[in-house]
């Protein structure tokens, strides 16, 4: 029903306006009886042989939502739903901000991609906190931070610790985000230099609580080996609990659809989608090798079949999420996709 009547209805109108159509119809959703009992019968799949620890944390299955769909941590039991083993939110900041100007998302059918440069649009992170505390969580929720549009890289780590501070009883661990390429001055934070004095701070303020909130670090698939090396090295050297592999890509490599005209035309932006999906699997595969497999990965990037996550998993990963693949293929993907690595598994025995 999705490919055939829902989405050609939802592509019809522009992808930031579509989300918003989407994400109204969730929340009307609550308030009809047994509404999430029928989406749960029909998307959720239980599997006790995907049942994995990563992190200290028990998950009912591999397969997570990456943070950009619910920005503002509003919908983290609905998207639940449709299966999700887990559930990130965010980006989140310390104010809320709008946002680069509009139009700023893109899709390209053809190609399965996304290309957006929304610059981390959200309502600021005590919405996200007020929304925790009135609706308990019933899925494992990863909370996505970030630093202000407006704040200087010298500053930075302030952001990330007012965030992490507000959402540490919250949530259940911590994406830090220092690699979406729509926010002008982010990337320069994976450099070792200010890396370490965000990361760091957050490894301090975090011994001050009872309970333990895993960390995790969120790459750009734009770095260069080397620079890979650095933060890989200060990970295992630190005690970062893992890396999410990867964010989008400002190359627009695999847009085979596209003349280079209507490329530029577009103009900036990370892509996502099936076109980074190889890029990804090598940011992953590359990882766990220097890391040599002791920092576990959740593996991100264009993953729209079964055989994509497990591609994913045999690469080092310990754990996958989709984003893009839920638009395009619905929200059966995550059913589909829990059903190939059940059988897969199977197979391996």
């Amino acid at each position: 029903m999705y490919k055939h009547i829902l989405k050609p209805i939802l592509f019809s109108f522009n992808p930031e306006t579509a989300h918003n159509i989407i994400f109204k119809t969730l929340a009307i959703l609550r308030h009809i009886p047994f509404a999430k009992q029928i989406t749960r019968s029909i998307y959720c799949k239980e599997s006790p042989t995907l049942e994995k620890e990563v992190f200290g944390i028990k998950f009912p299955n591999p397969v997570g939502l990456a943070g950009g769909l619910d920005k503002n941590g509003e919908f983290y039991n609905e998207m639940a739903n449709f299966g999700f083993g887990f559930v990130e939110i965010g980006s989140l900041t310390p104010k809320p901000q709008d946002g680069n100007p509009k139009p700023r998302c893109f899709r390209v059918p053809k190609d399965k991609a996304i290309i957006n440069r929304f610059g981390i649009n959200n309502k600021g992170v005590k919405n996200a906190v007020e929304h925790l505390k009135k609706v308990r969580p019933e899925v494992i929720v990863a909370a996505n931070i970030s630093k202000n549009t407006s704040s200087i890289n010298e500053d930075a780590a302030k952001d990330y610790e007012t965030s992490f501070a507000l959402l540490y009883d919250l949530v259940d661990m911590f994406v830090v985000n220092v690699s979406c390429p729509n926010v002008v001055g982010l990337t320069a934070l994976q450099d070792i230099s200010f890396l370490s004095d965000i990361v760091d701070r957050l490894l301090d303020l975090r011994m001050y609580y009872d309970e333990y909130r895993p960390i995790l670090l969120k790459v750009s698939p734009d770095l260069a080996h080397e620079q890979l090396d650095e933060i890989v090295e200060y990970c295992l050297r630190s005690g970062i609990d893992g890396i999410v592999a990867g964010n989008t890509t400002r190359s627009r490599e695999g847009l085979d659809s596209l003349t280079p005209e209507k490329i530029d035309a577009i103009g900036n932006g990370g892509m996502s989608g099936a076109p980074v999906h190889k890029k990804n699997l090598e940011l992953v595969r590359y990882i766990n090798k220097i890391s040599e497999g002791k920092l576990p990965i959740i593996g991100v990037g264009g993953i729209m079949s079964g055989a994509q996550a497990q591609d994913m998993l045999d690469a080092g990963a310990s754990l996958v999420e989709i984003y893009s693949g839920f638009i395009f293929e619905g929200p059966s993907l995550v059913k589909r996709i829990i059903k190939y690595l059940e059988t897969s598994k199977q197979n391996q025995k």
